[in-house]
C-alpha cells in the first residue's frame, strides 16, 4: 500500500516540482514503484516528465468528471505520472459546490495506493481549495525550503494550514521532512538558513541538501529528470543521496 506524501511550500521557486519529480525518479532507480501526481495547473512536473500536456485524461478529468484515474496514469522511463494542464486551474471554482470537495483527490488516489509504495503530490504555490485537497489526500508532507533570505516567511501560514487539515479533515497528517534546495555552502547565508530551518524542525531537515545547480535547471526543458540529463552532475548526486536518506527513514 503505497504511503501518500504531498509536497508542499505556497511560496513559489523553492524546487517544489524539481524536488517532486527528481525525488520521485531516484526512488525509481532504487525499484520503487513511484507515481507521481501532478496537482499544480502549471503542469511542471507533467513536462518534467517528457509528458505532452495535452495528454487526455489528467488529474482534471479524474477529480471533477470521475474519469478512472487508472486510465489517466502514463508511465514513463522515471516512474508513472498522473498529468496537469492548465484546464486544472478552473478546478477550484467548480470543486466549490461539489460534495466533499476536500476529498475528490483522497478518493481517486485510494483506487491506486496498491499498486504503488509511493505517491507522491506536487501541490500548486498557494494555499487554495487544491492545496487542501492534497493535504486531505496525503499521508506526510515534505516540504522543499529554499536556503534564502526569505525562506522562513511562509512556514508560519503553511503550518497554520495544516493544523486546520489535520484538526478537522486529516487527523493523521503528519510532516515527513523538510529538504534544503538551492543551497550554497560558501555563503553564509545558506548556513544560517540552514541552522535556523533545523532550530524551527528538530529531527526533521535532511541531511541530505540539494545545491545550486545548472543542470537541475536545464533538465525540465528537456522532459527528463536530473538522473538521465545529467547522472554525474552535483545535482543528480544530491537526489540519489536523498532518495537513500528517505527510504531509511521508512525502515
Amino acid at each position: 500500500m503505497a504511503k501518500i506524501i504531498a509536497v508542499v511550500n505556497q511560496k513559489g521557486g523553492v524546487g517544489k516540482t524539481t524536488t517532486t519529480v527528481n525525488l520521485a525518479a531516484a526512488l525509481h532507480q532504487l525499484d520503487r514503484r513511484v507515481l507521481v501526481c501532478d496537482f499544480d495547473p502549471q503542469g511542471n512536473a507533467t513536462s518534467g516528465f517528457g509528458v505532452d500536456k495535452s495528454v487526455s485524461p489528467s488529474i482534471y478529468d479524474v477529480i471533477i468528471d470521475n474519469a478512472d484515474p487508472a486510465k489517466a496514469v502514463v508511465s514513463t522511463p522515471w516512474g508513472d505520472l498522473l498529468p496537469a494542464n492548465k484546464a486544472l486551474s478552473g478546478a477550484t471554482v467548480e470543486l466549490i459546490g461539489m460534495e466533499r470537495r476536500e476529498f475528490r483527490l483522497k478518493d481517486a488516489l485510494s483506487l491506486l495506493t496498491k499498486r504503488y509504495d509511493e505517491i507522491f503530490i506536487d501541490c500548486p504555490p498557494s494555499l487554495e481549495l487544491l492545496t487542501l485537497d492534497a493535504l486531505c489526500a496525503a499521508d506526510t508532507l515534505l516540504v522543499p525550503v529554499q536556503c534564502e533570505y526569505y525562506a522562513l516567511e511562509g512556514l508560519s501560514d503553511l503550518l497554520y494550514t495544516v493544523r486546520l487539515a489535520k484538526k478537522s479533515l486529516n487527523p493523521g497528517l503528519s510532516l515527513e521532512g523538510v529538504v534544503l534546495t538551492m543551497f550554497d555552502g560558501r555563503t553564509n547565508l545558506s548556513l544560517q538558513v540552514a541552522e535556523e530551518v533545523k532550530r524551527h524542525f528538530p529531527g526533521k531537515v535532511y541531511a541530505s541538501v540539494i545545491p545550486r545547480n545548472v543542470r537541475l535547471s536545464e533538465a525540465p526543458s528537456h522532459g527528463k529528470p536530473i538522473c538521465a540529463y545529467d547522472p554525474l552532475s552535483r545535482g543528480a548526486e544530491a537526489y540519489a543521496a536523498l532518495a537513500e536518506e528517505f527510504l531509511r527513514a521508512q525502515r
